[in-house]
């Protein structure tokens, strides 16, 4: 029978009067944890090995959390979770903006941070099923795979993108031509209820369409629906995707 690898997680946070006591009692939860006193001491490590999930403060001196919080989602699509404070709700609004998964407010309850890890983790390593994850959605010339998250235009050539804009066109390919309104697309994105931050789907479509639209600025395949939220406005057919 073969064992599951423990998972593995980068807190990274200045503060060492919480930093280690969270890192022991992460441990004690069974995770194996990194620690990393700022953004700089974190990519250091990144270059060694790679975390299944970065807990990530958003205050440090350097570079700050956002900043390394893009790094993570844009070119490694990483799992994030911040650690903020209460008077950073427009940090937290950006943050879930740019594609961080979900955040914790300080003072916390190790035992909320363990279960929304948990939850996270879920949602990015759920297994899904091997035929149907082998199915590439194609619509308008355009092809998502995935199984390998990759995004190719109309000509073959692949578009970058991050694990929050993946989320959000498969969301939309999952449904294509509904109206999805705000609540629902963040739910199914960010995998939690969010009452404050209808901006942060507004500015993930708004990156979304520079990625796919001819001119983003008149969408013809994610259109906004008035008052109700947006559609892809186009048919999704499922085809055979290679495996290589």
């Amino acid at each position: 029978m073969t064992e599951t690898a423990p998972t593995k997680l980068l807190l990274v946070d200045d503060e060492r009067t919480l930093r280690e006591p969270l890192a022991e009692y992460l441990t004690g939860q069974g995770f194996v944890v990194q620690e990393a006193e700022s953004a700089a001491a974190a990519r250091n490590l990144l270059t060694r090995d790679t975390p299944d999930l970065v807990l990530l403060d958003i205050m440090m001196p350097g570079e700050d959390g956002l900043s390394l919080c893009r790094h993570l989602v844009e070119s490694r699509g990483l799992p994030v979770i911040l650690l903020t404070a209460k008077g950073e709700a427009m940090d937290r609004i950006i943050g879930l903006e740019i594609g961080a998964d979900d955040y914790v407010t300080k003072p916390f309850e190790p035992r909320e941070l363990v279960a929304r890890i948990r939850s996270v983790l879920r949602r990015a390593d759920r297994v899904p099923d091997q035929a149907d994850e082998e199915m590439l959605y194609s619509f308008e010339g355009w092809q998502l795979d995935p199984l390998k998250r990759r995004l190719t235009d109309p000509e073959g050539t692949l578009v970058p993108i991050s694990t929050a804009e993946f989320r959000m066109l498969r969301a939309f390919c999952d449904h294509p031509r509904q109206v999805l309104d705000r609540d629902r697309l963040l739910d199914m994105v960010q995998g939690r209820e969010a009452q404050l931050f209808d901006r942060a789907v507004d500015n993930q479509v708004s990156r979304l369409r520079r990625k796919i639209e001819a001119d983003s600025r008149d969408p013809q395949l994610i259109q906004t629906v008035r008052g109700g939220g947006y559609r892809l406005a186009a048919d999704v057919v499922r085809i055979q995707g290679g495996k290589g």
